[in-house]
């Protein structure tokens, strides 16, 4: 993959984070803390249907793209399975006597629980048709289709400024769920040929079996790292309000800078990853893509912790405290990120068993964390037990990584987490916020001190290499 090809796969994430950092002050203005928190179940909801009706498959489809010739069969026999599983849970749900949106959201409809339904398939196709764009590298297709929803959400929200109506929740999902309607019809329309062509292939029960048994361990890790990733909403949900259940939310999305990173590299990382060791792969090429990795993480996480404080002046006063919790919410995306590239052994040689174990034991951190922090801390607390959970899942996966396949020197990165995990618990501290945020400064100069040298000299080195052709 060149850098014209990163480049395009980049437009999305950057324009949809951008664009999402513009709605997310207009949300707060006009939907109280109780609808943002129900916004967030609504997507916890989502992501876990996700990773547990996909079986895992999706993964596999990634991991066998480039090992098969009929690419169409391969989408087909990883669709199915969980697309059938999914038809047969909804419809059982329906048929129960129960309210979902009751359960989720608090409040009794069936017109919630009907849209929840449909947003749950729509995003379940779009999952499936997105993996085709990304492997086939087709990068401009795909950010515009990460883009554009977003454009129609922000231009939903403002036609109902306009219209001057009692704005509830109904009205916030209602922009959500046209969103994800319109990021589906996107990639159907930019996929067409493809999956219009795998319409007509038979399935291959014995090609599903094998990627069965190497997806089995997989759903369990996927639904381990849902808990892992979401076990703070439902604790919150459980242990306190739908307010501190909204503050998260919000300084979560306010980690957007990092969830761009994370949407980059995971988009770009799978399929060069995989081309090289199909090539005969480099040890030394993981080794520099690790270190650049950790090296602008540390950076966005250092300057999300100098400068949050700037956060306060576009909400309104009542989420004052987002600007603290968001630098240890930062740690989900820019930990998850850097273990992609550290632990890429584990999938490489298969041994995804290590995934689950990895997952479990963060998995198990963060209830306890959860459990105590949450009751006296609410938002804070939950993000405190999440960045230490994660510290948990990258020390792991790394570890294990470098066991299995390619040993590599790590200290210094350890090192380097642990100082910004225990600032980043330090600032949602009362009594010592502005001495953490002090230090924060510093380690954030320190970093762009040690980010300019590498750049420099990397375009040193370009230089000297062009002078000598």
């Amino acid at each position: 993959m060149n850098t014209k090809k990163i480049l395009y796969f980049s437009i999305g994430p950057v324009g949809a984070a951008t664009l999402g950092l513009i709605t997310l002050p207009i949300t707060t203005w006009l939907f109280s803390e109780e609808d943002i928190g129900r916004l967030a179940m609504m997507q916890v909801t989502i992501s876990f249907s996700l990773l547990l009706f996909s079986l895992g498959l999706d993964q596999a489809y990634v991991r066998e793209f480039y090992d098969v010739e009929d690419k169409e069969s391969l989408l087909k026999d990883t669709f199915l399975p969980g697309f059938l599983l999914l038809l047969i849970t909804v419809i059982i749900l329906m048929l129960l006597p129960l309210s979902v949106s009751k359960i989720l959201f608090g409040i009794d409809s069936v017109f919630l629980s009907a849209l929840l339904f449909f947003s749950v398939f729509i995003s379940f196709f779009s999952r499936f048709l997105s993996l085709i764009l990304r492997m086939q590298e087709k990068g401009l297709a795909y950010s515009m289709s990460q883009l554009l929803p977003k454009i129609i959400f922000l231009l939903i929200v403002l036609f109902y400024v306009y219209i001057k109506i009692n704005l509830n929740f109904k009205y916030l999902m209602i922009a959500n769920v046209i969103s994800l309607l319109a990021v589906f019809l996107i990639y159907a329309w930019n996929t067409k040929e493809f999956w219009i062509s795998s319409l007509s292939k038979k399935t291959n029960r014995d090609n599903q079996c094998r990627m069965m048994r190497y997806a089995l361990p997989l759903i369990g890790s996927g639904l381990a790292f849902w808990g892992l990733t979401t076990m703070d909403k439902l604790f919150l949900r459980g242990l306190s309000t739908f307010d501190e259940l909204g503050y998260y939310s919000v300084a979560f999305s306010f980690s957007g800078i990092a969830l761009i990173f994370q949407a980059i590299f995971s988009t770009v990382w799978a399929p060069i990853v995989y081309k090289w060791v199909k090539e005969g792969i480099d040890p030394k090429k993981i080794e520099s893509v690790i270190n650049y990795t950790a090296l602008a993480s540390f950076f966005i996480w250092s300057l999300t912790g100098s400068f949050s404080w700037l956060i306060s002046y576009i909400l309104p006063s009542e989420y004052n405290k987002v600007q603290y919790i968001m630098v240890a919410a930062i740690a989900y995306p820019l930990l998850y990120t850097l273990s992609e590239a550290t632990s890429i052994g584990i999938n490489i040689k298969k041994k995804t068993l290590f995934s689950l174990l990895s997952v479990v034991l963060a998995l198990l951190t963060n209830a306890i964390g959860n459990w105590f922090l949450i009751p006296s801390h609410g938002a804070a607390g939950a993000a405190i037990s999440s960045a230490i959970a994660f510290l948990v899942f990258f020390i792991i996966k790394t570890e294990i990584s470098s066991r299995i396949w390619v040993d590599f020197p790590r200290k210094k990165i350890y090192i380097s987490i642990l100082i910004l995990v225990t600032l980043s618990v330090c600032l949602n501290i009362n009594s010592i916020q502005f001495y953490s945020r002090m230090l924060f400064i510093i380690y954030f100069l320190l970093i762009l001190i040690v980010s300019y040298r590498v750049v420099t000299k990397m375009n040193y080195k370009q230089w000297l290499q062009n002078e000598s052709k």
